[in-house]
């Protein structure tokens, strides 16, 4: 027996070995040949190399497209005041239609091509979530940076609840917002779980768009990465702008971003989607040393007051409370204080959830339980 066994195994431990071998001159020559190929205008390796990962997450870093001058000229019919829809910290916006028929927003400033331009487009570009605006692609020539981005038709919330000289035809009720907040804080959460994790600096709700279908889409996220040191709106720092309001505190002091000045941030959009008025319109009328979440406890302590008017009935006590309660705790002056995103789209999901129950109405009939009208009442 053991002289039959002995070639046996022999050539079986030989067939391991072989095997083994194959196995590594096929990782190697894959791998040797991902390092090889590269790309024109990034010199880079194959536009497929995976860039981070987390605990559920995982993107991939790919070439965006290089869009030509003349396609986007045509696009915008030479970058015409008829084109322009707005000018942003990086730029004028314009909306175009590119000759395969889809329609663009781009963004459009003076700047000599760089490398680093080019990589950032592609890091962002790789960043696909369905709350989150897509990046495209990009352009360099004529002394021109271009970003491409897919154009979002409704706009930002910031048009519906108080733009100015425009009057939004969607009666956006409580049930409506509490949805939109849900969309953004799903896009912020997609950000902050990336490996590394992507801040975005200038969250605000002229940053929050939404589709056709009113999903909330969060735009520019990353976008201050191209703008290089931060910089104070306005002309001096204790003046109080409309994006300025959205900074935390150990931004406006320190100049420390971090997920949690991005969460404050959230809580100052929240407020406005509740009172449908800027935030620095509400702060400008109170005490000048009184933080915002100072003003929110206080006007919650008075009543309903803080609450925008054309929600009318269409909120219950519970789920209004329950909100405001999220935007204290966005707002808490101590960093460490405030809730991850992960929480809030787990509570802002179950406040939506059990708003959407409470509040359902049977053909022609009423809610079935006592609604924003009564708000705080029984506290008297």
């Amino acid at each position: 027996m053991s002289r039959t066994l002995a070639p046996i195994l022999g050539g079986a431990a030989g067939g391991v070995a072989l095997l083994g071998i194959l196995l590594i001159l096929l990782w190697y020559f894959i791998f040797h040949r991902r390092n090889v190929s590269g790309t024109s205008e990034t010199g880079s390796s194959d536009p497929s190399i995976q860039v981070g990962t987390s605990v559920g997450t995982e993107f991939t870093l790919r070439d965006a497209r290089r869009y030509e001058m003349g396609e986007l000229s045509l696009a915008t019919r030479n970058f015409s005041e008829q084109s322009l829809i707005g000018q942003g910290k990086f730029g004028e916006v314009y909306k175009g239609l590119l000759h395969d028929g889809i329609l663009v927003a781009i963004k459009k400033r003076p700047g000599t091509p760089t490398q680093e331009f080019v990589d950032e487009v592609r890091y962002l570009s790789s960043i696909q979530h369905r709350n989150l605006v897509t990046l495209l692609g990009y352009c360099q020539e004529n002394d021109l940076q271009i970003i491409v981005y897919e154009y979002i038709p409704n706009g930002s919330v910031s048009v519906h609840l108080y733009g100015a000289g425009q009057v939004s035809q969607v009666k956006l009720e409580f049930k409506h917002r509490l949805s939109i907040a849900l969309g953004a804080a799903k896009g912020l959460a997609h950000l902050h779980s990336l490996s590394p994790r992507l801040i975005h600096k200038d969250f605000k709700t002229s940053n929050v768009l939404v589709d056709e279908n009113f999903i909330a889409k969060v735009a520019d996220a990353g976008l201050r990465n191209f703008l290089g040191k931060f910089d104070y709106e306005g002309p001096s720092s204790s003046e109080l702008t409309a994006d300025r309001i959205f900074l935390a505190p150990e931004v406006t002091e320190f100049k420390r971003f971090s997920d949690k000045s991005d969460v404050y941030s959230f809580g100052v959009f929240l407020l406005e989607l509740v009172s449908g008025q800027e935030a620095r319109e509400l702060m400008s009328s109170s005490n000048a040393d009184q933080s915002l979440v100072d003003w929110v406890q206080n006007n919650q302590e008075c009543g309903s007051s803080m609450i925008d008017g054309r929600l009318g009935n269409s909120f219950t006590r519970e789920g209004m409370e329950e909100l405001i309660q999220l935007i204290v705790h966005c707002l808490n002056p101590s960093s460490e204080r405030r809730p991850p995103m992960s929480y809030l789209v787990t509570e802002l999901d179950r406040i939506l959830e059990k708003e959407m129950s409470l509040t359902t109405i049977m053909g022609e009939g009423t809610p079935v339980v006592t609604l924003g009208s009564q708000l705080f009442r029984a506290s008297k």
